[in-house]
């Protein structure tokens, strides 16, 4: 595969130095003028040239190659004054900018906003660049921003409901989706049981969602890649922001480390629900209650000399439940340490360490003993990264990145006097590389493709015990001692991907795209909904990699001079290797777990319609998708296909933004979707004076549908020198809607001959108010 690498880099090189003019590259970081971060895909173009460009990459870098002569540079970001310099370029030049962000009148500077056909030019398609100032205005619950609810708005990306701590993206499931923080990936991404996220929004730079249509830099996941990047801090002044709201506050300080050449970032939040129940009467019970969680986020960069740049970034978050002798607690922990080298004008380099951490914990303190169960999972993650542009049309990454996963299933201590033995479930050891490439291709000013290869091996590790395999009906057939870190089984896969765009005219274009992906870390979960308490495996000899091939075509259409933006997208994916579970299926603290779970195939397909007003006092969206997922499992509903639970026909967002004036702003979302697929009881018989319930076909059953509205007023207060604040007032749920959290089925308490289904809803109106603030 290095071969391959070198071969194509230097067929590039070739290509670029193969005509008689000569050439040179004008390179260079894209800086904010007032805080110093680097800015993300800004754009480079020369006014004399069409189609031609750079784009900066995710630390600010570009590099744009050209003929000898004389240009002129326009840089332009939205929100920010237009750069234009004038360059003679004669030789390969170093040109760093710094872009404000504050409207002034010099020259011939104006303001710029996004370009304006960006979603009709690009090649990538089934991609959402999140716009951190709209999630500012987006109502959600408990008035905390957050970027994961502001993503389930978008067609193609469903909400697992109230109280649900995952969510699903073009038919998959939760364990689907690669969430990474600066790189590091984080798993069971969500506070407070899915209330809140993981991720604090204050210091989010940039969100990015693929819908399983990634570039072959990203991989490990069938359904979706959420990458989000980390603010840098700012290396000018000191500075502080944060929020006070009924349910939780937030604070971020952040400063130069060394003026212009480094700076730090330190964010914390934490919830308070459990000091009001100190407030309660005494005869209740709740004082004791634990009811919150708290989250920690670091990051520090330091810049030797003009090539070299070094950050430092970390998260640390628990979530702690407990009521009289039970208690349950969560939590991710994730480092990472990256170092930029600009190697020449046109090779950029990433070189990344990464650690990430996930472990839950339930604790039983009972009359003399106490019982702790739990289980853990810990990844030791190296990435290299190469970015070459060989010319003004073609961007080539290329890399390497190896991850070892350990897994503790579960594990059992008990004290002296509990009569628990202590135990541990084997823990389960694997090792992932990947090689890759990918080049962006701007082959004409209407034609652009982006085309890669990701080569993947999954290498399961001995573990020091006795590994079991099984045959079809769950029984062990062999069992075997391995060593620690002995090579046990190879799984070699091959990831092609591809996406090409069609500009046919100034406004509209034609996409379409193949992308196959490999899953290798698979959670086990057999209720409805996920939970912190799920079990992550890897890839073993009994459990095969799931691989998703994924087909995509769309129309994309802008009116009214770029004011609207229209897409449509219709998908097909199809998967192997899914993987359900029996009947009755036992997932907690069993040895055995693997001899619980079936496997078989999936189909997921569906259209995805968006409309967009972007310009105005009045913007926002309107999405709808309608789609289906299916799955085709040996030994279930007698091996015919039936409906995955995260199946919804129908799904309905309508998001709107209204600028009253400069100090009001009022927003309001609205969501309907189709309930998920259940199994309902069909009948029942009594044994031994025990009832005991009757199913039929798995998943053939529907959850009522689910629709809800969210409005909220924020009132920015007039800005004082330096002093920036507003209140914002929301009301989820405005209509109290009762939407079901679960539905269980009991005797009736007046005849007992009749079944009853009982409806538990979590939340029906919560208004809450909260302070933010910035200087």
């Amino acid at each position: 595969m290095t071969k391959t690498l070198t071969i194509l880099i230097l067929l590039f090189s070739a290509f670029n130095n193969g005509f008689g003019q000569s050439k040179y590259t004008l390179s260079g970081t894209i800086k904010d003028s007032t805080t110093g971060e680097s800015l993300i895909g800004v754009s480079i173009r020369p006014s004399e040239l069409s189609g031609v460009g750079a784009i900066s990459n995710e630390y600010g870098f570009y590099s744009l190659t050209l003929p000898e002569g004389k240009y002129t540079f326009v840089v332009a970001y939205p929100t920010y004054v237009r750069y234009v310099r004038t360059v003679d370029l004669r030789q390969n030049i170093s040109l760093n900018v710094n872009l404000s962000s504050q409207i002034q009148e010099i020259g011939t500077v104006e303001v710029s906003t996004r370009k304006k056909d960006e979603n009709v030019r690009q090649a990538q398609m089934g991609v959402e660049k999140i716009d951190m100032n709209e999630i500012n205005k987006i109502p959600v619950i408990f008035g905390e921003k957050d970027i994961v609810k502001t993503l389930q708005l978008l067609p193609g990306v469903k909400s697992a409901g109230d109280g649900n701590s995952g969510f699903y993206v073009r038919g998959g499931a939760a364990d689907q989706n690669l969430i990474l923080l600066d790189e590091a990936p984080v798993y069971n991404a969500s506070h407070l049981l899915g209330f809140f996220s993981t991720f604090n929004s204050d210091v989010i730079k940039t969100a990015t969602l693929y819908k399983g249509t990634q570039p072959a830099q990203y991989g490990g996941r069938l359904a979706s890649v959420l990458d989000i990047k980390m603010n840098e801090g700012n290396s000018k002044r000191f500075g502080a922001q944060g929020g006070i709201g009924l349910i939780a506050s937030r604070l971020t300080l952040e400063g130069p480390i060394k003026k212009d050449k480094g700076s730090f970032l330190i964010a914390g939040r934490r919830t308070y629900a459990d000091l009001f129940l100190l407030l309660t009467p005494e005869e209740r019970g709740l004082r004791k209650t634990k009811l919150f969680f708290y989250d920690l986020n670091t990051k520090l960069n330091y810049r030797f000399g003009q090539k070299d740049q070094v950050f430092i970034s970390g998260y640390f978050g628990r979530d702690v439940l407990g009521l009289d002798a039970f208690g349950l607690s969560w939590g991710n922990a994730t480092g990472t340490v990256r170092w930029n080298h600009i190697i020449n004008s046109r090779l950029f380099s990433n070189t990344s360490m990464i650690v990430s951490n996930y472990q839950y914990a339930i604790k039983i303190n009972g009359d003399g003993f106490d019982l702790s169960i739990g289980s853990r999972l810990q990844d030791y993650n190296f990435k290299q990264e190469f970015q070459f542009f060989p010319n003004a049309r073609n961007k080539i990454t290329f890399g390497l990145n190896a991850i070892h996963h350990g897994v503790v299933p579960g594990e059992v201590i008990g004290s002296e006097g509990s009569g628990v033995n202590n135990s541990k479930l084997s823990s389960r050891l694997g090792l992932e590389n990947a090689v890759f490439v990918s080049n962006e291709w701007s082959v004409n000013e209407k034609f652009n493709v982006l085309y890669g290869l990701r080569g993947t091996g999954f290498t399961v590790l001995g573990n020091g015990e006795v590994n079991y395999t099984f045959d079809t009906q769950g029984q062990i057939t062999d069992s075997t001692a391995y060593a620690k870190n002995k090579v046990i089984k190879n799984y070699i896969n091959v990831e092609p991907r591809i996406f090409l765009s069609y500009i046919y005219s100034k406004t509209a274009s034609i996409k379409g795209g193949y992308s196959r992906n490999v899953q290798n870390l698979h959670l086990i979960s057999n209720s409805i909904s996920t939970s912190p308490t799920d079990i992550w495996l890897p890839t073993t000899v009994n459990v095969k990699p799931e691989i998703a091939d994924q087909f995509t075509v769309g129309w994309f259409k802008n009116f009214r001079e770029n004011a609207y933006e229209f897409s449509s997208e219709i998908y097909y994916k199809s998967m192997q290797n899914q993987i359900d579970y029996r009947n009755g299926a036992n997932t907690q603290a069993n040895e055995l777990i693997e001899g619980e779970l079936l496997y078989g195939i999936g189909r997921a397909y569906g259209v995805e319609l968006l409309l967009k007003k972007k310009i105005g006092k009045l913007t926002g969206w309107l999405g709808y998708t309608l789609s289906r997922t299916e799955k085709k499992i040996d030994q279930i509903n007698n091996n015919e296909w039936y409906l995955a639970r995260q199946d919804r026909l129908h799904d309905i967002s309508v998001v709107g933004i209204y600028d009253i004036n400069k100090s009001f702003t009022l927003s309001a979302t609205f969501v309907y979707s189709t309930g998920n697929a259940v199994t309902f009881p069909t009948g029942k018989y009594t044994l031994d004076d025990e009832v005991i319930f009757v199913y039929s076909n798995r998943n053939a059953d529907r959850m009522p549908a689910y629709h809800r509205m969210d409005v909220a007023l924020t009132y920015n207060i007039k800005k004082r020198k330096r002093w920036e604040s507003s209140w914002n007032f929301s009301i989820y749920n405005l209509y109290g809607q009762r939407n079901p959290y679960t539905i269980s089925f009991r005797e009736s308490e007046t005849d007992p001959t009749k079944t009853e289904a009982v409806q538990t809803t979590l939340f029906r109106m919560v208004p809450t108010v909260t302070y933010n603030f910035k200087f």
